[in-house]
């Protein structure tokens, strides 16, 4: 019995963070396709799996639940598989960082594509995003990442934080090339560690596996077409 279903578009933008879990925690899951997650999006609310305006949509099949939104779902597979510590505190830490995460891919897609990028707004874009940058690398440092044991971002083992702090920035700069020189001035340490998430056994074959499914492809459509082009 597969462990799940993902129903997500062709693509690493936010299905793939779940992607990403799923892969380091081992587990089956089955791709629902580009049909099945345009037609769940499409129905109304009360015909959908869990109500929800756009993917990702994860179903548990063991558990017999269906989630929606990428922070409820990754919370929820963060917990399952302990990769979250019971702390409070350490815990809001992780949420926060998944957050900002979330944040990210709705600024870099002009908020979920209502816009296409211009040289003009790319350039004034740019430092809120070193800003970003700044803010991770800011998050890992308060939190001994550079020290190797960090309790937030860089734990021994790799924690949600980890991987979602590394699907972010390794996808992201991986993807869009010109992006790894400001992660690696505005974030050494953080292009460090998702070097090193990504490099992991489970995230590798993800990546690889990603590549021969979806080429080059980040976010897609006519949005990453405006900002390759600016870039």
């Amino acid at each position: 019995m597969t462990d799940y279903t993902l129903y997500y578009w062709p693509a690493p933008f936010r299905g793939q963070f779940v992607r990403a879990v799923l892969s380091y925690a081992g587990c089956s899951w089955e791709e629902a396709g580009f049909d099945a997650t345009s037609i769940q999006r499409a129905l109304k609310p009360s015909g959908q799996l869990i109500p929800h305006m756009g993917p990702p949509v994860l179903t548990d099949h063991r558990q017999g639940v269906h989630l929606s939104q990428m922070p409820a779902i990754l919370a929820y597979l963060g917990d399952k598989y302990r990769l979250m510590t019971d702390d409070p505190v350490l815990k809001a830490m992780c949420h926060k960082v998944v957050a900002d995460a979330n944040d990210v891919l709705y600024e870099m897609t002009r908020y979920n594509g209502a816009q296409f990028w211009t040289d003009t707004d790319w350039e004034a874009f740019r430092p809120r995003l070193q800003r970003w940058m700044e803010i991770f690398e800011e998050t890992g440092l308060r939190n001994g990442l550079t020290a190797g044991s960090g309790f937030v971002l860089g734990t021994e083992s790799p924690s949600l934080a980890d991987l979602v702090t590394a699907t972010l920035w390794g996808t992201m700069t991986d993807r869009m090339a010109p992006l790894r020189q400001m992660l690696d001035t505005d974030a050494p340490a953080i292009a460090g560690l998702s070097d090193r998430i990504m490099a992991l056994p489970s995230q590798a074959e993800l990546c690889k596996r990603s590549e021969a499914l979806y080429g080059d492809v980040w976010c897609g459509g006519q949005i990453e077409a405006s900002l390759r082009a600016v870039l």
